[in-house]
């Protein structure tokens, strides 16, 4: 088998332009997801049902299926159901958003669950309102302890995005195929992506990592 690396360095700029649809959809779905994340684990904590059942069903519907059928739903279902309709990257942007809010949510309810009734008691003690104690004293321990959780949650949402390809997102996964198809390329196209994808992904694992040891809760 001959190999023509020549052919992927002449499609470079198609394939940049694929990482920086990667990068954008990955930091964009996160800016939304997180801080949805905690209004629906504020929502599934509530003590009012009319605002813990619809956060419960949200979230065990979104984790319960598979993303690719949720990007499919949003792109072909939701114009004829709802009558909602969304350009490509739009509708990826909004179907990676809903899953990984559903994943956020159930983060920061774990790590807001896990600090201790008695501070909340003692900062209403001290004269802090509801809000300000969840602000200054819970919230951030919270944060604290979740921070490796949202930082694995990261890795795999910049590999999740990969399945945008299927309603024709032109990301990294989806110019490489694209490329592929067209110049029938398979190992030169595949494997650049592969190395792409690597060489994002591997210095993200390790700061993961990282934040496991530094974060970790020892108590």
């Amino acid at each position: 088998m001959t190999m023509d690396w020549e052919i992927v360095f002449e499609h470079r700029d198609a394939l940049l332009n694929g990482v920086e649809m990667t990068i954008f959809l990955a930091v964009a779905t996160m800016a939304f997801a997180l801080p949805l994340g905690l209004l629906v684990a504020q929502a599934r904590m509530s003590c009012h049902v009319f605002l813990r059942m619809p956060a419960t069903i949200y979230v065990e519907i979104f984790r319960s299926t598979p993303l690719v059928l949720q990007i499919y739903w949003a792109f072909y279902v939701m114009p004829v159901a709802l009558g909602i309709r969304l350009d490509a990257v739009s509708t990826a942007l909004l179907g990676l958003t809903l899953n990984v809010t559903a994943y956020n949510c159930e983060t920061f309810r774990a790590g807001l669950v896990s600090i201790r009734r008695g501070q909340t008691n003692a900062a209403l003690a001290l004269g802090m309102t509801g809000f300000q104690a969840f602000r200054i004293v819970i919230l951030p321990q919270a944060v604290r302890r979740v921070l490796p959780a949202l930082a694995s949650t990261w890795i795999s949402l910049f590999k999740d995005t990969s399945l945008v390809s299927v309603i024709s997102v032109a990301d990294l996964a989806y110019t490489s195929m694209h490329l592929r198809s067209q110049t029938f390329r398979v190992f030169e196209f595949l494997s650049v992506m592969a190395g792409l994808y690597w060489l994002m992904g591997y210095p993200q694992a390790k700061v993961v990592d990282w934040l496991y040891k530094k974060y970790r809760v020892t108590e």
